[in-house]
């Protein structure tokens, strides 16, 4: 695995104590999301941008009271997310999803305000459904197509949306000849974790190939992947970025950025407990009661190495482990880390940068017990759990 990057060092240690963690937690704290939510704000302000949470990176739902006061919406990825943000956000709901089948758009068009079809086929497939709707006087969405710029910046390959073969927007030889009366909106998503000199060379990619629909949409959704609130990400940069390309095609033209990862950035915490060692020829394995595959895929998928405060690279400090998860998967590993004492048994560890991509991508492979969801309040110093998960959620997901 790579090292840490950069942005996991920016967490500060968590305020509470954790003694009072029954582990494994998840613990989001209140006050650095607020902080993030801010400068998301102040980017809304100055670039004249709308702002959403993106549900696929982080749908924490019992934060959203906090986070509507400052976004304007969610984006959804499917019918189960969208029913979240109209339930619980009750905001602007916008949908976006490869395909849709005909009980999902039954249900998405009623509280959908913007919709991304994969496709011209998908929009020529539901494109009466939503006229038929308008024409009957109900609520329906403001239809839009997602295309690939076919510009891509993306190094992990399994991230990367904009690969010459990825599945996921049209293609510009794809839309020649197509009826795009009635489209709305044009939306892309390229970048994974990136600064905004990606978003500067992709827009331009997407302005070079897709001219005629931007002329004629009143929309534009630029993605998600844009790490605005790391501390080197270059804001300025953003906000000159947007603010040009609405002087270019009307200042009328609505700019929607979806950055679920950058709401949650460096806000969350995972607090494990050592619970025994296993002695190799050349390393000592600590098993926690937390797990790589089952907690924090993206360890694995990406792969990255999660940051663990008071740790080093291996060989740093004077001693170093491997950490194992606990499921059967032989590589449920989380990495090698080394630390200025030796471990013990009952001791708790602290990994950093946990709220996004982890709790709403976590399993009950091999039931292995969920971490708990809790929330800290910095302002009033109270630790909630919010949700406490146990054998029966276990069981409803099987038959």
């Amino acid at each position: 695995m790579p090292e840490t990057p950069r942005h996991a060092l920016e967490q500060p240690p968590p305020a509470f104590d954790l003694a009072a963690i029954q582990t494994p937690a998840f613990v989001v704290d209140l006050g650095l999301l607020k902080a993030n939510l801010e400068k998301l704000s102040q980017v809304q302000e100055q670039s004249g941008a709308k702002i959403l949470l993106a549900l696929k990176g982080f749908a924490m739902f019992s934060t959203f009271d906090l986070v509507r006061q400052y976004l304007h919406g969610c984006c959804a990825s499917g019918l189960h997310e969208a029913l979240l943000a109209h339930e619980e956000f009750r905001r602007e709901v916008h949908v976006y999803a490869p395909a849709f089948k005909q009980a999902e758009m039954e249900q998405i068009l009623p509280i959908a305000h913007h919709i991304s079809f994969n496709s011209p086929s998908q929009w020529r497939r539901w494109r009466p459904m939503i006229e038929a709707a308008r024409a009957a006087g109900l609520h329906a969405p403001s239809p839009g197509i997602r295309v690939n710029p076919e510009h891509s910046e993306v190094e992990v390959s399994l991230y990367d949306p904009g690969s010459p073969c990825c599945r996921l927007g049209t293609r510009m030889a794809t839309l020649e000849g197509e009826d795009l009366d009635g489209l709305e909106g044009l939306h892309f998503h390229a970048l994974c974790e990136q600064d905004s000199d990606v978003l500067e060379r992709t827009l331009a990619a997407v302005e070079r190939r897709f001219p005629k629909l931007l002329e004629r949409v009143s929309w534009v959704n630029m993605g998600g992947g844009h790490h605005i609130t790391r501390s080197d990400y270059d804001v300025d940069r953003l906000v000159r970025i947007v603010r040009s390309f609405k002087e270019r095609w009307g200042q009328e033209k609505e700019v929607y950025l979806e950055p679920g990862e950058a709401v949650a950035l460096n806000t969350g915490y995972l607090i494990a407990t050592v619970l025994d060692f296993v002695q190799t020829e050349d390393l000592t394995t600590a098993i926690l009661d937390t797990s790589a595959s089952a907690h924090m895929p993206d360890t694995l998928e990406m792969p990255y190495r999660a940051h663990i405060l008071g740790t080093g690279l291996p060989g740093e400090h004077p001693h170093t482990y491997r950490l194992g998860g606990m499921t059967c998967l032989a590589g449920d590993v989380i990495g090698e880390y080394s630390f200025p004492q030796p471990l013990q048994i009952g001791q708790k560890l602290v990994f950093t940068d946990m709220a996004h991509y982890t709790m709403v991508k976590t399993t009950t492979f091999n039931g292995v017990v969920h971490p708990d969801i809790d929330l800290y309040d910095p302002a009033t110093g109270e630790l909630r759990v919010v949700r406490r998960f146990g054998y029966e959620d276990f069981k409803r997901r099987l038959s």
